[in-house]
């Protein structure tokens, strides 16, 4: 029981070209939308009776460590399939009662506590107890890449490529796959990380040991590549069949409705967008505003970005990027938004966070501090479309006419649907030049 635990707790913290054969889906039908499950039957109503009975157990042995422990990994679990994020608040508190109970040898706790605080965004917390369990056992590599996920996630590249550097011939460990995959993909080794997550995808599909949403976590990563590259039949495909894992899976109906945004499919944005229910992220909120005014519904729209405000500000986070992306898409409380991203940038200096900052200060009127930090955004040869837009309009700003139609026809290259309007104003600012 404590392997399998620690197996799967070591995937739950994962985080963000030409195609084979067997990827080259061609007219083939998609699968269909499966039908919601009913609550009692998904596999967090078992998770919730499982916490119920280590709840219990816990409060009968105020010494126990090992309880507390699992406990940790329970509610991680049923975060990551509800969508609660008090739970990973529980999932913290949980594993630091675990750890003052016993410090050594306590490498599930410690697993549980890293995972919990890299959830909650509180990236440097979460470094230095990843960093713990690779002092305490630096050959295992799921702990490593728990560690260069975190690094890379703060924007320390060095230490990152220096983590990833140790973990040798452990690319199909599916601790390490999705990070490392993720990592090439920043570097713009498209087809690697593109072949990587494929491969973890099946490898997982394969294995009997783990819950449904961590085998449909895998397709969610695949579908989310393949939006970014703007393959959508591709990215629908993953989608769909990891709602054939766990149906009812917010997530894959959440990335569903990005694919239909995509395609200005608007009415079919608010069904998927509906069927992610109470559940929907915030970006998925502020989506299906979108649809609404899309549809020339505005009040429709209004309610909804109200609920994305709404949503934020029950349950303010460190780092939240669906926030801040949905202020600058919508052109809301910049001044607010730039303050808060310089400061980001100075505790965080990611690439994403760089470009959106680079974008706030376009949109603030700052054309020329906007172009450094979109290279800083570009330092890694990160093929992101939304990177090349933005960098593109700056030029533009600049009146470097050259520079900004070599920015913007690479944003359409990687991904010609890469954003509902950004993609449209690339090509209407190359009309223009």
């Amino acid at each position: 029981m404590r392997g399998q635990t620690l197996a799967a707790l070591a995937l739950i913290g994962v985080t963000l070209a030409a195609a084979g054969g067997r990827m080259a889906f061609g007219g083939e039908p998609l699968p269909p939308l499966p039908a919601q499950v009913p609550e009692e039957m998904a596999d967090h109503g078992l998770r919730t009776a499982d916490i119920a009975l280590f709840e219990r157990r816990a409060a009968e042995d105020p010494f126990g460590a090992g309880d507390r422990a699992r406990l940790a990994y329970l509610y991680l679990q049923r975060a990551r399939e509800t969508g609660d994020f008090e739970d990973f608040r529980r999932a913290e508190a949980q594993a630091r009662a675990s750890l003052a109970r016993r410090e050594r040898n306590n490498g599930s706790a410690r697993l549980g506590l890293a995972s919990s605080l890299l959830a909650q965004h509180r990236f440097a917390e979460a470094r230095v107890a990843a960093q713990a369990l690779v002092d305490e056992e630096p050959d295992k590599p799921s702990y490593r890449a728990l560690l260069a996920e975190i690094e890379m996630e703060l924007g320390d590249y060095p230490a990152a490529a220096a983590s990833f550097g140790r973990l040798g011939g452990h690319g199909d460990n599916l601790a390490v796959a999705p990070r490392l995959a993720r990592w090439e993909e920043m570097q713009g080794m498209a087809v690697e990380a593109r072949n990587r997550l494929y491969a973890a995808r099946d490898q997982a599909a394969g294995r009997g040991d783990l819950p449904r949403e961590q085998v449909s976590w895998f397709h969610l990563r695949v579908g989310d590549y393949e939006l970014r590259a703007g393959r959508l039949r591709h990215a629908e495909r993953a989608f769909r069949e990891g709602l054939a894992v766990e149906p009812g899976d917010h997530r894959m109906y959440a990335g569903l409705a990005r694919v239909e945004a995509a395609r200005g499919e608007w009415r079919r944005v608010l069904e998927l967008g509906g069927r992610a229910g109470e559940r929907a992220d915030l970006a998925t909120v502020a989506l299906m505003g979108d649809a609404h005014a899309a549809l020339g519904d505005s009040a429709a729209a209004e309610r909804m970005y109200a609920a994305v405000e709404a949503g934020y500000a029950g349950n303010p986070e460190p780092f939240a990027r669906q926030w801040t992306q949905f202020r600058l898409d919508h052109r809301r409380a910049l001044p607010q938004t730039l303050a808060l991203l310089r400061e980001e940038a100075r505790l965080r200096p990611d690439v994403l966070g760089q470009d959106m900052l680079g974008w706030a200060l376009y949109l603030s009127g700052d054309p020329a501090a906007a172009r450094a930090a979109s290279a800083r955004a570009l330092r890694l040869g990160t093929a992101d479309a939304s990177f090349h837009y933005h960098a593109g309009m700056i030029e533009r700003a600049l009146g470097n006419r050259d520079g900004a139609r070599t920015h913007l026809r690479r944003a359409l290259d990687i991904n010609p649907r890469f954003h509902p309007a950004g993609a449209d104003s690339a090509r209407a600012a190359l009309r223009a030049l």
